[in-house]
C-alpha cells in the first residue's frame, strides 16, 4: 500500500511539471536559506557553552562613575581576584588574562613572526576552563617565567610535525621562552577564538610591569590599574549580587575614595549577546534574524499551500473515483501528506546541497566560519527540525481539504471552492506580502542608518590620513617629521597616544572647582602634539590652542561635553586636576566623535606630553597617498629595520567601528530580496491557475470583444487588492521594528513616511510584473483555442 503511494506521488509530480518545478524552487530556497539563517542563530547561541563548568564561570566586571558618565568596564585591577579568592569561599578559584604588545616579534631558527596575539594567563586557566593541554603539564603548565604555551596551529607555523616540547623561540631578539605545552586550538564559539595565539605566564607580566616603580604598587596592593579580564569559578548556588558586595567591600577596604565603583559578575554564556547589566550587547540580531528565517520558511510553505489548495479543484473527480472504489478518508489523507513527504524530500535534498554550493559566500557576508558537517549532531538537529516542522505546517491543511470532497457531487462536476477556503488562501496571500513589505523597508532603513554614519560631520576631518605606531622612530620624531614634510604628496604630519577615530583610555581621576561630593566623570584623557587640533581641522569654541611652551604640560583642552558635565561656566582659566596633574583648561574644543555612533559622545580632554604620543598621523593629498606610504615606509625601516611596517587609513579604521552593522544590512538585503523571490514565485503559479481555471472565461469575453489590457486588468485587479491590504498591515509593524533597532544608535535617523510608501511601491510593482507576465500570456492566447481546450 506504502509503495502505491509513492508511485502515485510519483507520477503526480511527473504529471504537473509546471507547479511541482514553482513548489520544489520555492521550497529549495526558502529551506536552504532559513536552515543558513537558523545555523548562523545556532552558532551565536552556542558561544562558550561548551565548557562542563560554564554554568558556574563568571566574568568579573566594574560599573563606574556617576550620573551620565557611568559606564561599564570589562577589566578590573589585578588584587581582587587573589583577595577574593583567599577571603571569599563562594570562589573556588580564579584566573586572570592580560593582553599585551611588549613583545611584537617572535624568532624560529630564522623563521620570523609578527602577527601573533600573546597574552599573560594565571595557570589556572587550564582548570577552570576546557582548553585542555594536549602535550604539556596541566597541573604546571608554567615552570618558570621563561615558559610559553602554545595553540595548535601556532606550533604547526613554528616547528612543522616536529615535537614542540622543549623548542626555544626568541621573543625581540632577546627574551627567550622554552615551549612547556601545547593548548588545541580554539574553538570558533567562544570568546577567545583569534585573540590568543601565545599563552605566557602572568607572574612574568608583574615582574616586568612593577620592575621599575617607585610608588610602591604591585600586583597585590594596584587597585589603580584596571586591565585584567578576570574569571571566577563559584560554588554551586552563589548569589552573584551578594558576592560582587563583598567585592567592592574588599575594594574599597584598598581604595577608600572608589566610592563610585561596583562589582558585576556576567554569566559565561552570556558574556557574548548580552552586557553585564543585562542590556543588548548582539542579542536583539540574533532575535531579528531568527524572525527572518521563520518568516522565509513560512514564506514558502504559503506557496505551498496556496498552490496546493488553489488546484484542488482540479483533482476533485480524481479524489471522488477513489472514494468509490472503496478508498477511506484517512487513506486519501495519507496519500496527499505521502505527495507533500516526497516533495519536501526532494526539495530538502536540493536545499543541503545548495547550503554547502552558498556556505563560502555566506561565510564571507557573515563574518562566519561555517562548515555543513554531515557528522554534526548539532546541524542535523537544525536541519531536522527545520525541514519537520516546515512539512508539518505545510502538509495537513491541504491533505485535509484534498480528502473531503464528496464523491458524488465531484463526478457530477458540482464541487466548487468553498468560501472559508478562498478567503484562507487570500489570508495567506496577504500575510506573505506583509512580511515583503516589512523586510523591504528594513532593508532601506538599515541602508540609510549606514550611510547617515559614513556622512555624518564627525567634528574632525579623517580624510586621506594613516597613522600606525612608531615603536623606536619615537624617539626621533622632529627629525622623521621634519623628512617626511619634505616627501610629494604629504601636507601634514602630527602625533598623539591613541587613535582619534577609537580613544580607547579612560579615567574617572580628576578634578575641578565646583566638584560635589562622590561624584566621578569619567573622560577620555588623549595625549597631543601642538599641531594635532589643526591638523584634523578641529574647532575651537574658546580659548587657545596648544604653543608646544613648556607651561602647556600644566595646560588642558576640554570638549564641550566635559564643560558641560563638569557644569563649568567660562571654563578658560580654571583649575582642572587630571590625575595627579594640577593645571587651567586654556580651551574649549567642539564635540567629536572618537567611537561608534551607538554610543554619546562622552567628556574627554586633551593633554600636551609629547613624550607619551607614540602614534603618528600622516596627512596626505589622496592621489599622491602610494609614494606617501612608500616615504614612511623607507623611514620606518631605517629605525624599526626587523619589524614589519603595519599602517592604516582612518577611513578604513572608523569603517571597521560599523562591521557588525555592515553585516548586518548586507544580509538583510539578501534575505529580503530572497524573500521577494520566493513571494514572486508564489504568486506567480497562482496567476498561472487562476489563467487556467478561466481559459473559457478569457475566451469568451475576447470574442465579445474585450481588450488584452482589459484581461490583464481582470486577473490581475483581486492580487493588486491583496497587496494593497498587505501594505496597510505591514506599514504599522515594519515602523515599530525598525524603530527598536535604531535605538541601539545614540545618533540616528528619523523614520520618515516616504521609506514605507516607497517600499509598498515597490512590493506592489514587484507584485504587478509577476501578475502581468502570466496575464498577457493569457489574454493574447487565441479564443477559439481556449474556447476548445474547455
Amino acid at each position: 500500500m506504502i509503495q502505491n503511494y509513492f508511485k502515485t506521488a510519483w507520477r503526480n509530480l511527473l504529471k504537473n511539471r509546471f507547479y511541482s518545478l514553482i513548489n520544489m524552487t520555492g521550497l529549495t530556497v526558502g529551506l536552504a536559506v532559513g536552515m543558513l539563517i537558523l545555523l548562523w542563530v545556532q552558532d551565536e547561541l552556542s558561544f562558550d557553552r561548551f565548557h562542563t563548568k560554564a554554568d558556574r564561570i563568571y566574568r568579573l566586571e566594574n560599573r563606574v562613575g556617576t550620573g551620565s558618565s557611568q559606564q561599564i568596564w570589562r577589566s578590573t585591577v589585578a588584587p581582587i581576584a587573589e583577595m577574593g579568592k583567599k577571603e571569599l569561599p563562594e570562589i573556588k578559584d580564579a584566573v586572570r588574562i592580560t593582553q599585551s604588545n611588549i613583545y611584537s616579534l617572535y624568532k624560529y631558527k630564522g623563521k620570523t613572526f609578527t602577527d601573533e596575539q600573546s597574552a599573560f594567563v594565571d595557570p589556572s586557566l587550564f582548570s577552570i576552563f576546557d582548553f585542555g593541554l594536549i602535550k604539556g603539564d596541566p597541573a604546571n603548565p608554567f615552570p618558570n617565567d621563561q615558559s610559553v604555551v602554545l595553540t595548535e596551529a601556532t606550533a604547526r607555523r613554528y616547528f612543522g610535525d616536529a615535537e614542540p616540547i622543549g623548542k626555544v623561540i626568541t621573543a625581540d631578539g632577546k627574551n627567550r621562552f622554552t615551549v612547556t605545552g601545547v593548548i588545541r586550538d580554539f574553538p570558533k564559539n567562544t570568546t577567545f577564538n583569534g585573540e590568543l595565539d601565545l599563552l605566557l605566564p602572568i607572574s612574568l607580566w608583574f615582574k616586568t610591569i612593577y620592575a621599575e616603580r617607585k610608588d610602591g604598587r604591585n600586583k597585590d596592593n594596584d587597585f589603580h590599574e584596571f586591565n585584567y579580564a578576570t574569571f571566577l569559578l563559584l560554588e554551586p548556588g552563589v548569589s552573584t549580587e551578594a558576592l560582587a558586595t563583598k567585592l567592592r567591600n574588599i575594594h574599597l577596604r584598598n581604595k577608600a575614595d572608589d566610592t563610585d565603583l561596583a562589582y558585576l559578575l556576567q554569566a559565561l554564556p552570556d558574556m557574548h549577546l548580552y552586557k553585564s547589566d543585562g542590556s543588548d550587547g548582539g542579542i536583539e540580531t540574533v532575535r531579528m534574524f531568527s524572525i527572518i528565517a521563520l518568516l522565509i520558511l513560512v514564506i514558502a510553505c504559503i506557496n505551498y499551500v496556496n498552490l496546493s489548495t488553489a488546484r484542488s479543484m482540479l483533482r476533485s473527480k480524481e479524489v471522488s473515483m477513489r472514494k468509490i472504489v472503496g478508498a477511506a478518508k484517512g487513506q486519501l489523507f495519507l496519500q496527499f501528506i505521502i505527495e507533500t513527504a516526497l516533495l519536501f524530500t526532494l526539495s530538502a535534498l536540493l536545499a543541503i546541497g545548495l547550503m554547502m554550493v552558498l556556505m563560502p559566500f555566506y561565510n564571507e557576508i557573515s563574518g562566519k566560519q561555517l562548515v555543513i558537517d554531515l557528522t554534526d549532531l548539532r546541524m542535523w538537529l537544525v536541519i531536522g527540525l527545520t525541514i519537520a516542522a516546515t512539512l508539518l505546517v505545510s502538509s495537513i491543511y491541504p491533505a485535509l481539504l484534498l480528502s473531503s470532497f464528496e464523491p458524488l457531487k465531484a463526478l457530477k462536476g458540482k464541487v466548487s471552492a468553498r468560501l472559508t477556503d478562498a478567503v484562507f488562501r487570500k489570508i495567506l496571500v496577504v500575510t506573505q506580502f506583509a512580511f515583503t513589505v516589512i523586510l523591504i523597508s528594513g532593508t532601506l532603513i538599515i541602508g540609510n542608518q549606514l550611510e547617515y554614519i559614513r556622512s555624518k560631520e564627525l567634528g574632525y576631518d579623517k580624510s586621506h590620513v594613516f597613522s600606525f605606531y612608531m615603536r623606536d622612530m619615537q624617539r626621533h620624531y622632529e627629525v622623521v617629521k621634519a623628512d617626511l614634510l619634505n616627501q610629494p604628496g604629504i601636507t601634514d604630519v602630527t602625533r598623539s597616544n591613541g587613535n582619534i577615530v577609537s580613544i580607547g583610555m579612560q579615567t574617572g581621576s580628576n578634578e575641578w572647582d565646583g566638584k560635589e561630593m562622590g561624584e566621578t566623570m569619567m573622560m577620555r584623557p588623549m595625549a597631543i602634539d601642538k599641531n594635532f587640533i589643526s591638523f584634523f581641522k578641529m574647532k575651537l569654541k574658546a580659548g587657545e590652542n596648544f604653543t608646544g611652551s613648556v607651561t602647556d604640560t600644566t595646560h588642558f583642552i576640554l570638549n564641550e561635553t566635559a564643560v558641560k558635565a563638569a557644569r563649568l561656566t567660562n571654563p578658560v582659566g580654571k583649575r582642572f586636576k587630571l590625575w595627579n596633574k594640577e593645571g587651567i583648561i586654556i580651551g574649549v574644543v567642539k564635540d567629536f566623535h572618537f567611537d561608534s555612533m551607538k554610543q554619546k559622545i562622552e567628556p574627554s580632554i586633551f593633554f600636551y606630553y609629547p613624550n607619551d604620543a607614540g602614534r603618528i598621523f600622516i596627512k596626505t593629498t589622496g592621489k599622491d597617498a602610494a609614494s606617501a606610504i612608500a616615504s614612511a615606509e623607507r623611514l620606518w625601516k631605517r629605525y624599526n629595520a626587523e619589524f614589519p611596517f603595519n599602517y592604516a587609513f582612518l577611513d578604513q579604521t572608523f569603517d571597521d567601528l560599523y562591521k557588525t552593522e555592515q553585516r548586518t544590512g548586507t544580509l538583510f538585503n539578501v534575505f529580503a530580496t530572497i524573500a521577494i523571490v520566493i513571494s514572486c514565485l508564489g504568486l506567480f503559479g497562482l496567476v498561472a491557475y487562476t489563467a487556467q481555471v478561466r481559459t473559457r472565461e478569457i475566451g469568451v469575453r475576447k470574442v465579445l470583444g474585450a481588450t488584452v489590457p482589459g484581461i490583464i486588468g481582470l486577473l490581475a485587479k483581486d492580487f493588486v487588492k491583496l497587496v494593497l491590504i498587505a501594505i496597510v498591515l505591514a506599514v504599522p509593524v515594519a515602523w515599530y521594528a525598525m524603530d527598536q533597532w535604531l535605538e541601539g544608535f545614540a545618533y540616528r535617523i528619523d523614520m520618515n513616511g516616504w521609506v514605507f510608501a516607497l517600499a509598498g511601491l515597490l512590493a506592489l510593482a514587484i507584485a504587478l510584473l509577476t501578475v502581468s507576465f502570466q496575464s498577457i500570456k493569457a489574454a493574447l492566447m487565441n479564443p477559439v483555442k481556449s474556447l476548445r481546450s474547455e
